[in-house]
C-alpha cells in the first residue's frame, strides 16, 4: 500500500470504536476507544491486510486536568506492507491490559510507563517498579510530581568508603 492511511480505513472497517485521527502527512493515527485497544492491535497484527508484526514503540502523555488524563500511544510497523500507523487510547489511573502477549518487547515498555507513571497493565507476567527502587515514592514523568525538594540545592555526593 503507498497510503499507509489505507491500513487504518481497513482496521476501523473491521472495529468499532477505531477513529481516524488528524495527523501529519505519511503519519496516519487511530484514538482508539480503552475497552477495544487488546482487540485492535491483536486485529492489526494478526489480519492479513495488515500484519503490523513490529512494535517500535510504546509510551504514555500525561494531560493533567484532562479526562481521561493518560494517553497511551503505540508505534506500529508492517515489514511485510512497510508501513507504520500510531496507534493512541486514552486511560485513567486504572490502566489497561497488557499487549506484551502480541508483542514481547512490550514487557519492557510497560514496565518502564508503570514505574515513571503509575499505570498498571492487567495480566502482564513481570509488573514491576524497572528504573526506580522499589521503596521510591511517586512516579517522576507524572505532571504533579515535585521537581524540586527539601536538599534540592545540596550536591548528590556518593560515599564510595561506605559501599
Amino acid at each position: 500500500m503507498s497510503d499507509n492511511s489505507e491500513f487504518l480505513k481497513i482496521l476501523s472497517g473491521k472495529l468499532s470504536g477505531v477513529k481516524i485521527v488528524p495527523t501529519p502527512p505519511g503519519e496516519p493515527s487511530a484514538m482508539v476507544e480503552k475497552d477495544s485497544i487488546h482487540e485492535a492491535l491483536d486485529h492489526l497484527k494478526y489480519d492479513r491486510d495488515l500484519s503490523f508484526n513490529m512494535l517500535v514503540d510504546l509510551f504514555a502523555v500525561d494531560y493533567m486536568g484532562e479526562e481521561p488524563r493518560f494517553e497511551i500511544v503505540y508505534i506500529l510497523r508492517s515489514t511485510k506492507h512497510n508501513g507504520r500507523i500510531v496507534v493512541k487510547t486514552r486511560t485513567g489511573d486504572e490502566g489497561l491490559d497488557t499487549v506484551s502477549d502480541l508483542w514481547p518487547a512490550a514487557n519492557f515498555l510497560e514496565r518502564e510507563i508503570y514505574d515513571m507513571f503509575g499505570l498498571p497493565f492487567a495480566n502482564h507476567p513481570d509488573l514491576r517498579r524497572i528504573y526506580t527502587p522499589d521503596d521510591f515514592v511517586g512516579h517522576p514523568l507524572r505532571k504533579e510530581f515535585p521537581l524540586e525538594g527539601e536538599d534540592f540545592d545540596k550536591p548528590f555526593v556518593v560515599d564510595l568508603e561506605k559501599e
